[in-house]
């Protein structure tokens, strides 16, 4: 099934000039409304009324996280407060929080560009959807909330923190058909299924969709081996605008980018420039109907290639390729950001440890788990009573 027939099989012509109408709209916003772009610009002489197709955006600067940061917590939204009705923020675990801002009209928007990601693996209004991501301030739990009830579907809001055996529970009972959560969790439910000693049949699941953290294609496999399940990827980022921003469809082949919202690049994070189609390098997004709070060029730091050729389920949106690491070395554990260099300031804090540390990264009963490893410095004073 196909939510927006018309957007999401529309000749790729046709959809770029579509991006180029917006894309200029978003400009003229952003230069009216938001300082920091307007100064940008300013500075770097970019003349707005020469960006006339998607080649000339490769000439705006790009947008950076520490840019989102030094702006925080307003100071890149281009409507007033007032005209805010929803804000989320980013986890602030790497440093300080991103908030976004939402309209009325953005929140419409997401919903359906959600229901689209939906849509595509396969979900429809006779669905049970049960929701394992936290509902909170991160963007996971309400964006794909309002986007399974913009189709109809039945929504059950179990966050991750709920005790895994009642997530089980609550499946059995409820008739889940859908399960929308972290890979890593749907493991842990598994293993929970497991230690009930439920067979694979008490279960009315047949659907999974998964995002929040990187997997593997041997991770979906045992995904859905234990589950007895169809395991699709769902991509989003809270600075763009949460999960929405492209899912696979069922052929599995690659997410699609819901490109008349958002424009994606793929560059070089050392020269920064533009890499070609199928070449893995930095995504970059563009927002085009983002209202309350607009993005041009903004760098992810994820690792990714695009496929801008037809699929074969009909769309025409560009496919992007799962996420393959990060372009620094963040570390993302079950869902949570962490930089190895937090992990040694925290380490030093304890005194008497050397400077460098080994980080662990294993998978235990399908869920990540961090290893921290430490040597004491050579005038520790203590040695003898830890030996002891």
């Amino acid at each position: 099934m196909i939510y927006h027939p018309d957007i999401e099989t529309m000749p790729r012509a046709d959809l770029a000039q579509l991006q180029v109408e917006r894309l200029q709209t978003t400009l003229n916003r952003v230069c009216r409304n938001v300082a920091f772009y307007r100064d940008l610009y300013d500075r770097e002489q970019v003349d707005l009324e020469s960006i006339r197709s998607l080649e000339d955006l490769r000439r705006l600067p790009l947008t950076t996280k520490e840019d989102l940061r030094r702006s925080y917590p307003y100071g890149l939204f281009a409507v007033p407060l007032r005209d805010i009705v929803r804000l989320h923020a980013s986890s602030g675990t790497t440093g300080q929080p991103i908030v976004v801002g939402y309209t009325r009209n953005d929140l419409d928007h997401w919903s359906q560009i959600v229901a689209r990601t939906l849509c595509a693996a396969g979900v429809t209004e006779h669905d049970i959807v049960q929701i394992a991501f936290q509902y909170s301030l991160f963007t996971g739990g309400l964006g794909f909330h309002y986007g399974a009830e913009r189709i109809g579907a039945s929504v059950i809001p179990a966050s991750s923190h709920t005790n895994a055996a009642e997530q089980v529970m609550i499946m059995r009972d409820y008739k889940t058909s859908t399960l929308i959560t972290m890979p890593s969790h749907a493991l842990t439910l598994a293993a929970a299924r497991d230690q009930l000693s439920l067979p694979s049949d008490a279960l009315a699941l047949k659907t999974g969709i998964f995002g929040a953290e990187p997997w593997t294609e041997e991770m979906r496999r045992q995904i859905e081996e234990r589950l007895q399940i169809t395991a699709y990827d769902a991509y989003g980022l809270t600075e763009i605008i949460g999960p929405g921003i492209a899912g696979e469809c069922r052929q599995r082949a690659g997410l699609h980018v819901n490109e008349d919202h958002f424009i994606a690049e793929v560059i070089d994070p050392r020269t920064l420039e533009p890499l070609p189609p199928g070449e893995t390098g930095e995504l970059v997004f563009t927002t085009l109907t983002k209202e309350g709070f607009p993005l041009i060029r903004y760098r992810t730091g994820d690792r990714a290639s695009l496929d801008p050729t037809p699929c074969v389920c009909g769309r025409t949106l560009a496919r992007m390729s799962r996420v393959a690491g990060r372009t620094d070395d963040l570390i993302m554990i079950r869902g949570v950001k962490v930089f190895p260099a937090q992990l040694q300031a925290l380490a030093q804090t304890l005194g008497g440890m050397a400077p460098m540390l080994c980080v662990v990264l294993t998978r235990v009963e399908g869920e990540d788990a961090l290893e921290i490893q430490a040597a004491f410095a050579d005038d520790f004073g203590g040695l003898d009573e830890v030996r002891h």
